[in-house]
């Protein structure tokens, strides 16, 4: 079923639980802001296909789909299904961000969004990972967050910010800086 008519009046539930809550409270915003990333990730490692870039072994679409798969963890952990996030997790974010820190030249400034496709979508899935994050931390405020979690969507950002600047200088793509 589709449509239940539940939250026609601006409540909704999570998964596996009765209680019901306002589509505007923080714990929705948590749960919608991780769910908007991991969609945008969709659209990314779709487009990463026509790409056959590796990093430790891996092609960044196989990359997208472990952060796609611990999205889901965390949104289930936060709707208080017995699902973690562990530290292989964010220690998986922290290798594939070293290992393309030590591939690219060493970066002293910000870049203007674009260059290729790819990498203005991953630019802007990493603008909404911080969101995500913003959001979790300000439900942390209310109601218990595991440190795995708030690790992670902050490792989330800095990856997502590396495979844009990967993905440019794999593309040969001289990135701009800002003219302040």
């Amino acid at each position: 079923m589709f449509y239940t008519r539940k939250g026609d009046k601006g409540d909704t539930g999570s998964f596996g639980c009765c209680d019901r809550f306002s589509k505007n409270s923080a714990f929705a915003e948590s749960l919608g802001s991780i769910d908007e990333i991991n969609s945008l990730l969709g659209v990314c490692k779709v487009k990463s296909a026509d790409f056959n870039f590796k990093i430790n072994n891996l092609v960044v679409s196989e990359i997208i789909v472990k952060i796609q798969e611990n999205l889901f963890i965390i949104q289930a952990n936060i709707a208080g299904a017995d699902k973690k996030i562990n530290q292989e997790n964010i220690k998986f974010i922290e290798e594939i961000t070293d290992a393309i820190e030590k591939e690219l030249p060493l970066i002293k400034s910000f870049f203007i969004s674009g260059g290729s496709e790819l990498s203005a979508l991953l630019d802007y899935s990493r603008s909404v990972s911080r969101r995500a994050e913003r959001r979790v931390v300000g439900l942390a405020e209310t109601k218990k967050i595991d440190d795995e979690i708030l690790a992670y969507l902050n490792r989330l950002s800095s990856l997502l910010y590396a495979l844009a600047r990967f993905v440019n200088f794999r593309l040969k793509i001289k990135e701009k800086s800002p003219k302040y």
